[in-house]
């Protein structure tokens, strides 16, 4: 019975034996492997079987893109400012070996390396220049970052810039600063606005009286016009009336001549046609050479209707 049980016993360890051999790396991961605590070798993705008490998987390293955040580190610029500078460090494992035994800590090696190489870059730069220029940072910061941890297996993808932390005194002295600037503004726009309005105001204005004046121009226009239409209506209606006048004269002499009147009482007619033509607005009157003989007889007949 003792040996039954004993069999058993040693019919699971060796099944745990085995079955601890048996590795399986899962994806974007790497095992380094070491064979009586010397390298052995790196297992990729896949079912891999190790050596029972001779190999050791002595780092599991994941290969995919890592994000670390390091707490603010105090850095002094170049016009003696003190603030405080955190930074986010994106990194990857290319070599697991160097990984595994490049640096003892890597983390605390690049979070070290993060805080001297801003110190450095930072005491180069005054306070303004730093708060502006924070792509430039980090370009320097990830370049020389990258190429110190490379024999470390790791390589620095980018750095940035989480916060920067001026002292109070200096955040005031910026508020106030951006206070006035403001400020400044407000009143540049202001000013331009009321400069634009009073542009805009004079220009209509000048647009108006130019209105006025074309109007004024047209309507004068018009009334001329209309003034010379009714001075050539009421011309032409006087020459028609003399006209018609002078045809209604024609008219009768020829009927009397038609009647067989003698000569005084055609001269007699012709004198009150020049009555009636005198009398008009016209400024030039036509008179008959023989004015002297229709005198004569218009005395003849006065003295005849008076029967003297």
């Amino acid at each position: 019975m003792g040996g039954v049980v004993t069999a058993i016993i040693l019919l699971v360890i060796i099944i745990w034996i085995l079955t601890s051999c048996i590795k399986i790396v899962p994806q974007a991961q790497a095992f380094v492997v070491e064979r009586l605590g010397a390298y052995q070798g790196t297992w990729g993705v896949g079912l891999h079987f190790k050596v029972p008490f001779i190999d050791k998987i002595a780092k599991k390293v994941v290969l995919k893109e890592q994000v670390v955040d390091f707490a603010p580190q105090p850095v002094i610029t170049k016009d003696n400012v003190t603030m405080r500078i955190d930074t986010v460090v994106f990194y990857q494992i290319t070599d697991p070996k160097l990984y595994a035994y490049g640096v003892e800590n890597p983390i605390m090696a690049i979070e070290n390396l993060t805080a001297t190489t801003l110190r450095n870059i930072i005491g180069d730069m005054e306070l303004d220049q730093t708060l502006t220029s924070r792509e430039v940072i980090n370009t320097k910061m990830s370049t020389t970052l990258d190429i110190a941890t490379d024999p470390w297996g790791i390589k620095v993808n980018r750095v940035e810039l989480k916060n920067i932390i001026p002292p109070a005194a200096i955040q005031d002295a910026m508020e106030k600063q951006m206070k006035a600037e403001r400020e400044r503004r407000e009143s540049i726009l202001r000013a331009e606005g009321e400069k634009k309005s009073t542009i805009l105001v004079a220009e209509g204005n000048k647009e108006s009286a130019i209105l006025e004046a074309e109007a004024e121009k047209q309507s004068a226009i018009l009334r001329a016009e209309a003034q010379k239409e009714k001075m050539i209506r009421e011309a032409e209606g006087e020459a028609e009336a003399i006209l018609k006048v002078q045809q209604a004269n024609a008219d009768g002499i020829r009927m009397l001549r038609e009647a067989g009147a003698d000569e005084a009482v055609l001269q007699m007619k012709s004198l009150e046609a020049l009555e009636k033509v005198a009398a008009g607005q016209s400024t030039k009157i036509i008179i008959p050479s023989d004015l002297q003989g229709i005198a004569g007889l218009a005395t003849t007949f006065k003295e005849v209707a008076s029967g003297k």
